[in-house]
């Protein structure tokens, strides 16, 4: 049980950094003229998130060509950081470690 108490926050913190990369990719997205092959920082950006954004577009379409899949995506990733979190605060309770 002691590898969880230790993997669980850095895979919640893994997750948080996920996170501030996949706002920085929404954020640009609303800069239509931003060449996202041509420049190698924001195709990695676009290499990294859009996989995941992609999950949850096929099962969210755009509704008056606005987007929504990037908030259900952001909650997916917080209900995950949140019971790693709690599943780590568990387990270092139960060890007695506080």
């Amino acid at each position: 049980m002691e590898i969880f108490s230790q993997l669980f926050p850095v895979l919640a913190r893994t997750l948080e950094i996920y996170s501030l990369i996949l706002l920085v990719r929404v954020l640009l997205s609303w800069f239509p003229n931003l060449d996202w092959g041509g420049n190698p920082v924001l195709s990695t950006v676009s290499a990294i998130t859009d996989p995941y954004l992609n999950a949850f577009r096929g099962l969210i379409p755009p509704i008056g060509g606005l987007d929504l899949s990037a908030i259900v995506a952001f909650l997916a990733l917080q209900l995950a950081q949140g019971l790693l979190n709690g599943a780590s605060a568990t387990l270092l309770g139960s060890a007695g470690i506080y």
